[in-house]
């Protein structure tokens, strides 16, 4: 696999555009409203414009859009870092399509997780959900993917206490990506025989 045609690379590339639309281009809207304020994720809340909006206004999207949003430059490069190094390793042993497959999962368990405990009026932003999807799905694969067990755990033990030890993090989405993404590598791997990579 080349990592100029990766699936990794080409979703860097458009959440890093995402980010940099959004960021110089405030005047950009939809809807009324910016296209930040379009994606990330939120359950329930009242917008400048005076309208509702969010998850409970059935604004759906917002579950796999709040990957293409973020708090800053720290963050996005932390993010796009972190999902360079393992989510080029998860696809080269999973390939494209069931790779695919956790990713969304891992997303959609993170946003909808991160949701059930949310209060109304507080965005979530970020792919860090996403994140750890692909720490679960390495995890459970980690000794056919020829990975040392215990320098995975390691690292995901880590990532965990720093989701709790720093202030405004979402350890909602991060656990729930954790879950999704292992649920949906073990359900992959189960499945194994009926695909090909």
């Amino acid at each position: 696999m080349k990592l100029k045609n990766s699936l990794t690379t080409i979703l860097i590339v458009v959440i890093c555009a995402a980010y940099l639309i959004a960021t110089y281009a405030p005047n950009l809207t939809w809807g009324g409203i910016g296209l930040r304020e379009n994606l990330f994720l939120i359950k329930n809340a009242q917008f400048p414009d005076g309208s509702l909006h969010g998850f409970d206004q059935h604004e759906y999207w917002r579950i796999f859009t709040v990957a293409l949003t973020h708090a800053g430059w720290l963050h996005l490069g932390s993010n796009m870092l972190a999902f360079f190094q393992l989510g080029n390793n998860v696809e080269r042993y999973f390939g494209k399509a069931r790779y695919s497959i956790i990713l969304l999962i891992s997303l959609a368990s993170a946003s909808l997780i991160s949701l059930y405990f949310a209060p109304a009026n507080i965005p979530s932003v970020g792919a860090s959900g996403m994140i750890f999807g692909l720490f679960g799905a390495i995890l459970v694969t980690s000794r056919k993917m020829g990975s040392d067990y215990k320098e995975i755990l390691g690292l995901v033990v880590l990532n965990l206490l720093l989701t709790f030890v720093i202030p405004n993090i979402d350890w909602h989405a991060h656990v729930g990506g954790l879950v999704g993404g292992a649920l949906a590598a073990w359900g992959i791997n189960l499945l194994a025989p009926r695909f090909t990579r």
